[in-house]
């Protein structure tokens, strides 16, 4: 019970204080040591993916889209889509087309720019066919598995109104770090503040910043899907009439269940508008949100696209300068 209490906590928001562990344990009702050493099994158990800030692509000046292919050789392709830096997820789904669905972001200086990469990569991997579906709107943006109830749950959906700030060069140099998974540390980012040459309250005051700014969504950990129980997703496409987008995607964006809940274009194949992705512990599970959110939107025209091969998933290094080396090679 305390583990899953404690992963709830954690992927919701790790504390930002120099001895995290010390105040998850007066949480938990246990001691520092006791908190590191659960966080400790949790990580090297694979359960824990990572603990690190979850950077906002779009804040940050990056264009992203979501990109579905179709390819005859699927494990070729995916090979060299996976070698941009700025795939984050790649998977095999089950549709009768577009067999290989994966994200894709460039920096806002992109020597490319993000259409003409597309180009190149469905031109090296011979996909005729594709669709490029980036984010109209959001309604949601999260993953927290919800590892202590059985139950279809909903939640209130938390925007936060982001402040006008100037990004300085103290910031960039946080960001750098930031994203980077946080040591098993009595003080996890000691090491942080030195590389930066700034003290406690400082380094804090700027995350905090950060975060109210947007740049930086959330600071938490991320779990290993597979590893923490979930071992269904189902990323299910909605065809919403146009006048219902917004009563509909905050509807699915209220299921717990719903990690990701965005409005994507339409294309003259393709009649999908909201896009969602839905978790959970069994096939059986999922498909019984899918019917739930069905009935309560009144949406009967829909896929789902269960992922039947993960090719890569893993977060983007923002400020990297594998983004310019990669583009180098088409230029």
């Amino acid at each position: 019970m305390m583990r899953e209490k404690f992963l709830k906590i954690i992927q919701t928001s790790f504390p930002l204080v120099p001895k995290p562990f010390e105040e998850l344990g007066k949480v938990l009702g246990t001691t520092e040591q006791e908190t590191l050493d659960l966080y400790k099994d949790l990580k090297e158990s694979k359960i824990i993916r990572q603990t690190s800030g979850i950077l906002d692509t779009t804040a940050l000046g990056y264009k992203s889209t979501l990109v579905a292919f179709s390819v005859k050789d699927i494990e070729r392709a995916a090979e060299f889509i996976n070698t941009h830096p700025g795939v984050s997820h790649n998977y095999e789904r089950n549709h009768e087309i577009f067999n290989l669905w994966f994200t894709i972001a460039v920096p806002p200086d992109s020597l490319l720019g993000l259409e003409e990469t597309i180009q190149i990569i469905a031109k090296k991997v011979d996909a005729k066919i594709y669709l490029i579906l980036p984010n109209l709107k959001m309604f949601k943006i999260g993953v927290i598995l919800d590892t202590e109830s059985k139950e279809i749950k909903k939640e209130i959906v938390e925007r936060k109104e982001l402040k006008d700030f100037q990004l300085l060069d103290i910031h960039k140099k946080i960001l750098l770090y930031i994203q980077e998974d946080i040591p098993i540390s009595i003080e996890p980012f000691k090491e942080m503040t030195q590389k930066l040459g700034i003290d406690y309250i400082r380094f804090f005051e700027e995350v905090k910043n950060l975060l109210n700014a947007g740049y930086i969504r959330r600071f938490a950990s991320i779990l290993n899907h597979r590893k923490a129980g979930f071992k269904y997703n189902a990323m299910v496409v909605w065809n919403v009439p146009d006048h219902r987008v917004d009563e509909v995607g905050e509807i699915i964006a209220s299921y717990s269940a719903v990690s990701h809940c965005y409005q994507r274009p339409r294309y003259k194949d393709w009649n999908y508008n909201i896009f969602s992705m839905i978790h959970g512990k069994t096939e059986g599970e999922v498909e019984l949100i899918i019917d739930s959110i069905s009935k309560e939107v009144g949406i009967k025209d829909y896929k789902k696209l269960y992922s039947t091969k993960e090719f890569k998933k893993s977060r983007i290094k923002y400020f990297s300068d594998e983004f310019y080396t990669w583009e180098k090679n088409f230029i």
